[in-house]
Order: structure tokens, then sequence, then C-alpha cells
């Protein structure tokens, strides 16, 4: 994630009013309120969820708040699950550097999403238990609305006047041809269940483990080119607001995201989240767990004034650090105009593709301490990997080149990529 630069004090600190002001500055026009509410029936007890309201980028300033709202739908057990709901939004918030004002904490979190999903596997495996999950972890931040999410528990979102929109993509291996040309490359086997006789069925899996997910948190016991690294989304809704449905594939199966979003319409979140549950049940029964969460993002009322702010300046080296990445797509409008903007979209597996570009021209910092970009630990400017890199024995190697990775987590992204075993031993 850069280079961290040690001095004697406090000056690195930014102090508490300068960062208030900050935000209040940044803020274009008054910010929605949310509605929300959650059902679930359960089969297995496998889901898990969270929805946290009293999120603050700068402690004490009611106008940096955020809230966020995740679905973990867990398989071989809870745990995976239960581990992601308590310690994901954590790993997220460490990932983003300090003292940024609304829009540059908003342009960096993609990449500390990504880095939030690899240390929380990373942390889970660590365990020794073959649990793993789906995450869909969704942050809204105004009428900005970020989403990452590995597996296929799925985002939806419904605007006034427009189509429904995915925010996510399902990683099922039987729907994702690229998908399953990555696992393969990466040693994996993809192929549906052979039972007695030669006859195949169900879906199709990896192998070894027979998950029919490629990416997910957890899942030590199938491989490590099943990645943690989420699929990205980050969006702008227009004051008209939307309606934001999330929920595990026990919906999914049963409801095509047109039909949960018709469903519930009309009817306040809380309802709503129950109605999408019924009709679900109505369709297939309750053949696995079934979890849903409504978000209502609700425009102020049309009385009310926007308030005045300055145009927002930045010096050269912030537009180098916070520009948008080139992987990313320009921002393009996903359904009617003035509705959604889409701000950033990125899919990539690969985690250098993820952690961005970034380069200390000096070749050091001056303390000699580098950060790892995924687990955010301070490594010696000669321990630090670029994640840029090739393999971990290549003499080729430019640590001096970011953002750097420490040894361990250059293990972990080895093996994510298939060039080397995770050597992580199953209890």
């Amino acid at each position: 994630m850069g280079t961290r630069e040690v001095k004697g004090g406090n000056d690195d600190l930014v102090p508490l009013a300068a960062l208030i002001s900050r935000e209040l500055k940044s803020e274009k026009m008054e910010r929605p309120s949310l509605r929300y509410g959650c059902s679930a029936q359960s089969k297995k007890g496998e889901d898990c969820f969270m929805m946290k309201t009293d999120c603050q980028r700068v402690p004490g300033s009611p106008s940096s708040s955020f809230s966020v709202f995740g679905i973990f739908d867990g398989h071989n057990g809870n745990a995976a699950a239960v581990f992601s709901r308590d310690y994901l939004l954590a790993h997220i918030l460490s990932a983003i550097p300090r003292g940024l004002n609304r829009d540059e904490w908003l342009q960096a979190l993609p990449r500390a999403l990504v880095a939030g999903f690899v240390k929380t596997d990373k942390e889970f495996q660590r365990k020794g238990k073959t649990s793993g999950t789906t995450a869909t972890f969704v942050v809204v931040d105004g009428w900005t609305v970020t989403v990452a999410s590995v597996g296929d528990s799925r985002c939806i979102l419904d605007t006034p006047g427009a189509d429904v929109a995915i925010l996510t993509v399902d990683h099922r291996l039987e729907e994702n041809a690229e998908e399953r040309e990555r696992v393969t490359a990466s040693g994996g086997e993809v192929g549906t269940l052979n039972i007695f006789g030669g006859a195949e069925i169900g879906p199709l899996r990896c192998w070894p483990g027979g998950l029919c997910l490629s990416r997910s948190i957890g899942d030590m016991d199938v491989g490590e080119f099943i990645v943690p690294i989420p699929y990205v989304k980050q969006v702008k809704l227009s004051n008209v607001g939307g309606r934001l449905i999330i929920a595990s594939d026990g919906i999914w199966d049963a409801l095509p995201s047109e039909i949960a979003a018709k469903s519930s319409r009309g009817l306040p979140a809380e309802l709503a989240a129950r109605q999408v549950v019924k009709e679900a049940l109505r369709t297939r029964g309750l053949k696995d767990d079934t979890t849903c969460i409504v978000v209502d993002i609700i425009p102020p009322p049309k009385n009310a004034a926007p308030p005045l702010v300055a145009p927002k300046k930045y010096n050269k080296l912030q537009a180098l650090w916070f520009r948008k990445k080139s992987a990313a797509k320009p921002s393009k409008k996903m359904a009617a105009v003035g509705i959604v903007e889409e701000l950033f979209e990125q899919g990539s597996a690969m985690l250098a593709d993820r952690l961005g570009s970034e380069e200390d021209t000096n070749g050091s910092s001056m303390s000699g301490l580098f950060i790892c970009a995924v687990c955010q630990v301070d490594i010696a400017a000669s321990e630090g990997i670029s994640v840029h890199a090739g393999s971990i024995f290549s003499t080729g190697s430019k640590p001096w080149q970011g953002p750097f990775l420490c040894a361990d987590c250059r293990i972990k992204k080895d093996a994510m990529e298939g060039k080397r075993p995770s050597g992580v031993k199953v209890t």
C-alpha cells in the first residue's frame, strides 16, 4: 500500500477539526436516509449476516458516517461465515490510509476491500478449519454504493424508472466459463461428480474438494486456486434513491432478480425482506438457508436546499495517488440517464491487478520500513516483495516497486496463482 515514514512525535496525524472540515466540504448534496430490514429461514444454520449503520470515517463526526451490510453463506459448517462476519470489516478499514476526506476514502475503498477479503481468508485458514463461505459486502456512503463479493450471494439494485441492476457476479463454475479456465490454469480440475457406474450428476465442481464455487473465503481443503479476491463494483445513485436487495443463494435459486425486486415493491424494507423470503419459499420450498437484507436509500424532502460547497482542489501528488486505476472501466450509465453512475468495476482474480501500482523512486522509505498491502504489517525494505514480481524464488524481482507484500502474503499470492502449494495443514 506504499511506504510509511516514521518521524518523531505526531507530525503525521491530522487534527480532528481539519478532518471534520474536509468532510463537510466534500458533501455535494444532502445525504439520503436509510431504512433497512432482514428476514431469514434456516435449513442448515450456515448463513450469517451483518447490518451496521453507525460506522464513521472520522470518529465523532456524524457527517462522516457510512453503513455496511453483509451476507455470508457458509458451507461445511458456519465457522468461516461467523469469522468473516466478525472480522472482515476491521480488516478492510485497516487497509485504508488515515486522514482522507470522503472522496479520497471512496476511491481507496475498492483496493482496501480486496486486501480485507484476502487477509480475512488468510487469517481464517490459519485456524485449520475446512469451512468456507461466500461473502457479499455492501458499503453505503451517502449516494455511493460499493459492493464486493465472492461466491454466489447476490446484490441487486432497484431504482425508479430503470431496469434492475445486478451489482455482483456469481462465481459458480457451472455458469462462469472465465472462472473455469482460471481454476484449470492454476492447477485445479473441473468436472461433475461421478457416482458408481460412471454416471455424472450435479453441477460442475472443482477437485479436490468438490466445491461448486470458484471464489470464497476459507475452503482450505479445496485448493488455493479457489481465491478470496472479490469482484468489486462502485456506483453512485442520483437523488431519486433506490433499493438494494442482498441475499444468499437460497433466494436466487428460487427467484430471478427481477421477480425478487417486483415482489417487494411498495413495501417498507422490513416487510419487503420478509416478502422476498416468502416468495422464494413459495416457489421452491426451504431447500437451503435463505437470508435476505433490503436497504432503502431514501432521498431527502424535495424542498431541502442543497448545501453550498467550495470546488475541490487536488495537488499533483494527490491526483497521482488517487487517480482511477487503468484496469477499472470508465464511468458510464448503468441504466436510465441520471439514475445510476458507475464509478468503478473490477473482477480480476490476480492480486497484482487489484492492488494497483505505485513506485517509490527512492527505493526505500526514510525509516527503512515498507507496509504489506494485504496484512498491513511493517516489513524491512530488504524483505518487501513487489506484488508485480514473479515467483517468490525469482531473482528478477524488484522489491522497491510497490505495492509490497510480506513473505507470508507473497506465499499466499503464489499459491492462489498455482505457482506453489499453500503448505497449510488441515486439522
